[in-house]
């Protein structure tokens, strides 16, 4: 592997993207999982791929496509639930299944030779370009700017929505903003675990890091670094077994979920014995 990377330009790419999704989805996903929103981000991820669809199909960037069709999807949910009686969870399956069929219709119209979705549905680190690597750069710089200049705001909002209103603090602004980041996470890290998966990358992380700590800045280097370990390692092993990268990525996190949480059971009982 140490060889390969050497060699292959592609390789250095993927082990820089697995690096950089590493620290979004580890700050991101914290937000998510403290505030309970994996089923909102699932919605958003599966409604990314009408985007997906419609740029295909307009001959653009199919990217810049997921992430316009993904802002609006949480912008709408977020709006839709605040201003409407719909209940969220039937918001969300509104738009998980819509996003997804108009992305399958549009694939279906566009004349020519059909995409081959694999790499957008189940990731393909290895076929991350520069403007891939762009993109997750500067969102990287965005989020941590952000989470390290807003921390305190953002733990009330996950913790204690009614004392940041005390503050004079715009919880929308804030709620709306976060939901953009999620949304572009989501969406530049397709390359890396795909639609299908990415929610992995979102939970599994934190939910390691949860296991260890309840200090919320622990909780997101912790979950940065699992992020970053559990995608080299698994970009690793998938090169080594020629299999999968996105699926590799995710089962190298859940292993290391596992183990994380049988070590601490044996500790536990160990002392208590």
């Amino acid at each position: 592997m140490l060889e390969a990377l050497l060699t292959y330009k592609f390789l250095q790419q993927a082990l820089i993207a697995a690096i950089l999704s590493g620290i979004v989805c580890g700050l991101i996903g914290t937000y998510v999982v403290t505030n309970r929103i994996v089923f909102l981000s699932g919605g958003i991820t599966h409604a990314s791929f009408g985007g997906l669809g419609a740029a295909w199909f307009w001959g653009i960037n199919p990217i810049w496509g997921a992430a316009v069709f993904s802002i609006f999807s949480a912008l709408g949910i977020e709006f839709l639930t605040e201003k409407t009686k719909l209940r969220i969870d039937s918001v969300i399956g509104m738009l998980w299944t819509v996003g997804m069929a108009v992305g399958i219709l549009f694939i279906y119209l566009t004349p020519g030779y059909t995409p081959n979705l694999m790499s957008y549905l189940f990731g393909s680190i290895l076929s991350v370009e520069i403007i891939d690597l762009k993109l997750l750069a500067g969102l990287s710089v965005v989020t941590i700017l952000f989470f390290t200049l807003f921390l305190r705001p953002i733990q009330f909002i996950s913790f204690d929505k009614e004392y940041i209103k005390t503050h004079r603090i715009n919880v929308a602004i804030f709620r709306s903003t976060l939901l953009i980041l999620v949304s572009l996470t989501i969406v530049f890290s397709i390359k890396v675990a795909g639609i299908i998966l990415i929610m992995s990358l979102l939970t599994i992380p934190q939910t390691i890091a949860a296991t260890l700590t309840s200090n919320y800045v622990r909780i997101l280097i912790l979950s940065v670094i699992f992020a970053i370990l559990g995608s080299i390692a698994g970009l690793a092993l998938s090169w080594h077994l020629n299999i999968p990268s996105g699926a590799t990525i995710i089962l190298v996190l859940f292993a290391i979920f596992v183990l994380t949480k049988t070590t601490i059971a044996f500790r536990n009982k160990f002392r208590k014995s």
